[in-house]
Formats: C-alpha cells, structure tokens, sequence
C-alpha cells in the first residue's frame, strides 16, 4: 500500500522561478527556524530579502515598522541577523548550481506549491523556507493521515518490537509514518512500514543526499522508492547536534500526533513530545516496564504532559480519526468500525457472525465516517450513480484522469485546473461514489464504473 506518488516529468503550479531559487539560496544561508527570517518572510517576498541580504541592507523602515508580524523583532536584531546570513554568501551557489542540486529525484518544495503541507503552516514564523524532497510520495498528501513515531536511539528490544508492530499496522490501514531516520526507534517505525508497504517519511537533520546516520543508506534507498525523504538544509549539507532538535519541530509538525515509544529522562524524543504538545497535536506514548530507564520519559510524559497511554496502533486511530481527512482519502479504505457497531450491524440485518463480511477485507468500503450511505460497494453498485449526478468539480477532476495507468494527486489537480483542496474533495467524492480507486501511481479509473 503506498501514497499517493508523483508523476516524474510533469509540471505542477507553483512560485515563480525567481521566488523559487530566493527559497531555495535562503536554505543554504540561514539556519532553519530563524526568528528573524521568518519575521522578514511574512512581510517581504523571498526574492526582495534574498536582494536585501545580497546589498547588505533591510527593507524599509517604514515597511518593517508597519508589520505586526515582526512582532519583537528589532531593526537592530534584523541588522545582526543579516549579518549573519551574508556570511554564509561566498558559499552560495550560482543560480544554475541551486538548479544542479535538484538531481537524483531531488526535488525543492514552496510554501506556494500545491504539494506544500498546509500543517506547516503552524509554526508560524518557525515554518521551513522550504523543503527539499527525495521520493516518489506526495508530501502533502501523506500528512492528512500520518502518525510521527519517534523515540530513543538506544532502543531495547522491547521498543524495537512495539515500534515495528505499530508502524506495520497503522501502514496497512493507510496512515503514513514519520520519523527521523536514526537509530533505534525510528529506523524500528520506518522498517515496519515499509514491510506493510505503507508510507514513510523521514526527515533529516542534513542534506538528503547525505545518508546519516551511514548505515542506514540502504533504509534510506527503500523509504525514498516507497515514500519520501525531506529536509531543510540544501544538499549536502552534513548533520550538526543542534539541527536534530531544530528539525524536531518539522516531525511534530507534519503529522496529526505524535507517538513516543521509548524514551530516557533525557532522549531527544522529548524535544519532539515538546514540540507537538505546543503545536495542540495529540501526544500519546507508549508505556515500558517501570524498571527501564529507556521508558522513564514515556511515563513521565503520561503523568506530568498528559500523554495518552497507547499500546497498539488502534488506540492512535482512535485518538486520531476526528483530526483526519475523510475516509476515502485513505489507501484501502478509512477507520474501521468498532466491534460494537460491526456487532449491530450484522444483527440488524439478521445475518449470523460467520456470514458477516470481513470489514478488513480489500474488496468491500467499510461504512465508517465521512462514508456517505451510497458509497459503492463492489458486487453491489446496481444504484451506482452517473458522472450526471456529478458537481462541475467533481467532473473536471474525473476528466483529468488518464484513460489508462493512474496519476498522483498534484497532477490531477493540474490538469483539471483546480488547487489541491479542491481535488482532494473532489478524489475522496469520487473514489466513495466508485468511480476511481487507488493505484500504484496514484489514482485511476475504477474499472467498473459508470459512465
């Protein structure tokens, strides 16, 4: 089960090149999540404070001055912080070597493309100038649904097992994980999505053409062919001590909540627990015997930051669900019904337990939230209705997927002429009513469906 990918070749709306390559020279002059950056950012365009940093001068007085956004930001601390940056200058490449650094399905992501993630958007004056990606997923459509799974690089065995099981299982029923690469409990929750062929995102505190930790190059060779690779810094750039805690708030930040597996008094982990519990993400951890030191942080979380106790990946779900998109936005389906609700189900129908069918089962639509009560299910689309019934939207976007093979979700928005809201409407309406499904690629024309 993967996301949904992106078509290699095609274009896809975004900034102009100009305010592309600002994005794309401030990530290797600035340090992520500068204040100041971030403060010049809300009111200036890139292009005008990469000039500004180029002249050695800031914006106008009366410019900056009128900007609530700047908040505390003094011109004299804007005036250290350019500074700062301009020494960062004779490194800079040219504009054609920031152009050679997308090589290698290396990609850069903006704040105005359609595959930036909205969740980014929270940090406010901490958001990432950009990002730069490695891998086949949509960034933005793995989000809605993803889970971050992090904890201690001296994992023990214990947390190791309980971070494969719940990643492999949140990735069988269409949530993508996020982690950070490293030893441990992150390489624990990539490796178990992968097994289950879900979605797995890892973000990187260096360049993601720089595998670190070095021994899991061959992990980050599998996560960018099944999902994706992401970092701040330009590539290159090689890891620092304190750009793991700075990319933290990124892992917190992409997922709907954050899961802590394992982790000491003291783990990094903690750093990411902090950052989701300040964003308003739900925060759950995951319980360890009283006497393992690696699990004093997750009890600690539990009692003092109110973390919910989770021990499978049904308990995450369920703490999840209400913050996701809609059911059919989901690989193979949405959330599961409860036992009881399966229970009643089957009985108001008269039918026994055995004759029930399998809600788990690929080739049926679970009648979960969001899941309107025509929503097709194979053997049994006799009421199925027609592109008529569809709204001009809806249509369009139907319109714009090819006859044959599928496409990812950036391309279908596209080529129907709509932004990326709109078509994630638009393909979670169409895949309930049976009109598409998931596919390798993406999406694709359902079959059976009707004309």
């Amino acid at each position: 089960m993967s996301g949904a990918p992106r078509s290699p070749g095609l274009p896809s709306p975004g900034p102009s090149g100009e305010v592309r390559l600002a994005r794309a020279a401030l990530t290797y002059l600035a340090e992520p999540g500068d204040p100041a950056l971030g403060a010049l950012l809300a009111v200036c365009d890139p292009a005008e404070v990469l000039a500004a940093i180029k002249a050695d001068t800031l914006p106008e007085v009366s410019q900056l001055g009128s900007a609530s956004q700047l908040g505390s930001a003094s011109r004299a601390a804007l005036g250290r912080a350019l500074a700062r940056w301009r020494v960062r200058l004779p490194k800079l490449p040219a504009g054609a070597g920031i152009a050679d650094a997308s090589r290698d399905g290396i990609r850069l992501v903006c704040p105005e493309d359609a595959e930036w993630p909205g969740a980014l958007d929270q940090l406010g004056l901490a958001r990432p100038y950009a990002l730069w990606l490695r891998g086949n997923a949509d960034l933005r459509f793995a989000c809605p649904r993803s889970v971050s799974v992090v904890g201690s690089r001296a994992a023990t065995s214990y947390g190791a097992h309980v971070a494969g099981e719940i990643a492999a299982d949140l990735g069988e029923r269409g949530w993508a994980v996020v982690s950070g690469g490293a030893y441990g409990i992150d390489a624990a929750a990539h490796r178990g999505a992968l097994a289950a062929e879900g979605v797995t995102i890892a973000v990187l505190a260096c360049g993601v053409d720089y595998p670190y930790p070095a021994g899991h190059a061959d992990l980050f060779a599998a996560i960018c062919a099944q999902g994706l690779v992401v970092s701040e810094w330009p590539p290159g750039s090689r890891p620092a001590r304190t750009r793991f805690l700075t990319r933290n708030r990124v892992i917190a930040a992409l997922a709907c909540g954050t899961v802590i597996v394992e982790a000491g008094e003291r783990s990094g982990a903690l750093n990411t627990a902090r950052h989701a519990a300040d964003l308003g993400k739900p925060l759950m951890a995951v319980p360890g015997p009283v006497t393992s030191a690696q699990s004093a942080g997750c009890h600690r979380i539990i009692r003092e930051w109110s973390a919910t106790c989770v021990t499978r990946a049904a308990d995450i779900i369920e703490m999840l669900s209400p913050l996701s998109v809609p059911d059919p936005l989901a690989p193979g389906g949405g959330p599961q019904p409860s036992a009881g609700a399966a229970h009643a189900s089957v009985s108001s129908a008269g039918a026994s337990s055995a004759g029930a069918p399998d809600a788990h089962a690929p080739d049926t639509w679970p009648r979960g939230r969001g899941t309107p009560s025509h929503a097709v299910v194979l053997g049994q689309d006799d009421d199925a209705p027609c592109r008529d019934d569809l709204d001009a939207d809806c249509a369009r976007v139907l319109d714009a997927l090819p006859t044959r093979g599928g496409a990812g979700t950036s391309t279908v928005a596209v080529e129907a002429g709509v932004d990326l809201d709109t078509v994630l409407r638009c393909l979670g309406q169409l895949a309930s009513l049976g009109f598409i499904e998931r596919c390798d690629r993406g999406w694709r024309l359902r079959r059976h469906s009707r004309s």
